[in-house]
């Protein structure tokens, strides 16, 4: 049996997901910057990190109801911070509770204004920051290397390299020979010193970056999206394992 999504639901879906996405990339790149004791101030700053990138998204994208959208996601933990100010509700549960309700109030939201649109955003900046939304989901998914540098296994450079010959059939010729490059790698990792296999994986994250670069000018092979986010994603991994090499 097969369920079909109706046509007017499926653009509170689409817009949904985006802004659940805008605000996990918050989370990932605001929220450690800081992290105060007092669970006030975490609960409203957890608050900020999420509706900030969310409301760039939304700006960008022309949705309207903005202030009320980031009013869904305040008003939980204000909420929730009265019965944690007479010793009912821990700190965590402020925390966990806040992120559980807003998901409905957003919801709310959505459904009451889903026929309010505004006008997409024609300021530079917030275009800018909008058409590199895969640069940002990368920076948000790489955020934590620069505290703790991932090695990541050599296989795992065969396997990017992999996923690119599959994308690359109409061409493979090119795709086997950047593969057999790879493979010879791996081989050399496998033989030299382990602080010598460091910074083979390192070059080969880099020069992977460089080959997500190509991809992307000539918008050829995989998706531009995905040459954006791999080649920013590959370019932290290399120079994240090389300052902590050197």
């Amino acid at each position: 049996m097969t369920t079909t999504v109706s046509p007017a639901v499926r653009p509170l879906v689409r817009h949904g997901a985006e802004m659940l996405v805008a605000m996990l990339i918050g989370m990932a790149l605001l929220g450690p910057l800081w992290q105060p004791e007092r669970v006030e101030f975490a609960a409203l700053w957890m608050a900020v990190s999420m509706s900030v990138p969310m409301a760039l998204w939304m700006r960008y994208r022309g949705h309207g109801r903005i202030l009320e959208m980031c009013a869904a996601m305040f008003v939980p933990y204000l909420v929730l911070l009265v019965p944690y100010w007479f010793g009912v509700l821990d700190g965590h549960a402020v925390k966990m509770g806040g992120h559980l309700l807003m998901l409905p109030a957003m919801v709310a939201v959505l459904v009451r204004y889903r026929h309010e649109h505004g006008t997409p955003s024609t300021h530079p900046v917030i275009r800018a920051l909008g058409d590199r939304w895969p640069m940002a989901i990368a920076l948000a998914a790489s955020f934590g290397f620069w505290q703790t540098p991932v090695i990541p296994p050599v296989w795992t450079l065969l396997l990017c390299q992999a996923a690119y010959l599959v994308w690359g059939r109409r061409a493979p010729r090119r795709q086997l020979a950047v593969l057999g490059v790879y493979v010879v790698l791996a081989a050399a990792v496998v033989v030299v010193s382990p602080d010598l296999g460091v910074l083979l994986i390192a070059l080969g994250w880099g020069a992977h970056a460089g080959w997500d670069l190509v991809h992307h000018l000539r918008n050829a092979v995989v998706p531009r999206w995905w040459s954006e986010f791999c080649g920013v994603f590959d370019l932290v991994v290399a120079v994240t394992i090389l300052l902590a090499w050197f």
